[in-house]
């Protein structure tokens, strides 16, 4: 035991810490500078710690030469100051040390070098480690907060039985992190399994104390889009543009797309020959129902396209609001609202407007028969500006 306790102050030499640093800089990049001014500040605590009531300790870097050296700051005083022992020198003793000083001057005691050794061995050490973990946090993050928006690819490496959540592994190498998929980002009825293959797309990536945190999601429309552009290539080079997804995840997407070029149809180039590109997003979302429509600037003719696949026959705008009502044929109205209002809701949530849906065969209030009394028209006009609010 004496043995090893003898060894430890050589445990870190100045020299090793310097090549250390120097070693950090060129595979991690981080700065000599950086790294030394947090080990100073390491072993500088450290020394206040074992020593009570020590408060200017400094330690003299010399670069040139690989050195480290660290002294006690004290201020010279006379000998009925003196009361602060840790702090401070009587004249006599500092002119034992040196003839030049005087009351008032400042004296460097030199640390005892194997007591220097000693605390920057631990302490040295513990930086570094701790450089090391940080850097390589930085370079995750780095790595993933620049693809966020982006899918990955991630294997499944833990399925929590009790939340549904799954762990799984994104990014390969020292590069790589652990993201949780949360029980609510899945897409309903999906069943994942250790070993399993899946894309996820990037929500966001937050710095945390224990890493990079990735939040990722298979339900968020961006997940639609990016798929589309990595399968039609008119999108990615920026022909085709997604205007706008609305997505019940599981169940069914809607995407508004728009042709920068005449003579390409967007849905055609989406679509694929004979079905291909969508045909193998559809899998890739295990079944999901995609609906791809034409943008338009014209907001009546968007809001038609997108309550296919019923046909609209009308489109009346409101005067203020983004709201609208759709005629459509009586037996094409439970097509147009959907499942459950899937289709409309969808609609909605695509163009932005309130959509009410009427059928052909709907009668206005307003053009029902004449009143047969100027007080019976009064009464009428009264109740429709009342209602007008509402509907609103």
């Amino acid at each position: 035991m004496r043995g090893k306790k003898q060894k430890e102050p050589a445990g870190m030499n100045p020299a090793e810490i310097f090549a250390a640093l120097e070693l950090l800089e060129k595979e991690r990049g981080i700065p000599q500078t950086f790294m030394m001014e947090k080990i100073i500040q390491a072993i500088t605590t450290a020394y206040k710690r074992d020593h009570e009531g020590v408060e200017n300790v400094i330690v003299d870097v010399d670069e040139e030469h690989q050195d480290l050296k660290m002294f006690v700051q004290k201020n010279v005083v006379d000998e009925e100051d003196y009361v602060d022992p840790p702090n401070e020198m009587t004249l006599e003793e500092a002119k034992a040390l040196s003839a030049r000083y005087e009351i008032g001057d400042v004296v460097n005691i030199p640390v005892d070098k194997m007591e220097f050794g000693r605390i920057a061995a631990g302490n040295g050490k513990q930086v570094i480690i701790q450089g090391l973990r940080e850097a390589e946090r930085g370079m995750v993050y780095d790595e993933f907060n620049s693809k966020q928006h982006e899918i990955l690819t991630g294997v499944v490496t833990r399925v929590d039985p009790r939340n549904g959540n799954v762990s799984l592994r994104i990014g390969t190498g020292t590069e790589s992190t652990e993201a949780l998929l949360m029980a609510g980002e899945q897409v309903p009825g999906e069943e994942m399994a250790e070993g399993m293959h899946v894309k996820v797309y990037v929500v966001d990536v937050r710095r945390s104390t224990r890493g990079p945190q990735v939040l990722i999601s298979r339900t968020h429309p961006g997940l639609v889009k990016r798929l589309f552009e990595l399968e039609v290539p008119e999108i990615f080079d920026g022909t085709v543009e997604v205007k706008s997804i609305a997505r019940e995840a599981g169940s069914r997407t809607k995407m508004a797309v728009w042709s920068n070029e005449e003579n390409v149809d967007p849905i055609g180039a989406c679509v694929g020959p004979k079905g291909q590109r969508v045909a193998g997003i559809v899998d890739e979302l295990r079944g999901e129902k995609i609906d791809i429509i034409k943008w338009s600037e014209d907001p009546a003719e968007f809001i038609a396209a997108a309550l296919a696949p019923a046909e609209v026959v009308d489109v009346w705008m409101a005067d203020e609001g983004k709201a609208c009502r759709c005629v459509v044929p009586d037996d094409q109205l439970s097509l147009a609202i959907g499942k459950e209002g899937q289709n409309a809701r969808l609609a909605a949530r695509l163009t932005g407007y309130k959509i009410d849906i009427k059928p052909e065969s709907y009668q206005e209030p307003e053009e029902e028969a004449e009143p047969k009394t100027p007080e019976e028209a009064l009464d009428i006009a009264e109740s429709v500006e009342d209602a007008e609010p509402a509907e609103e």
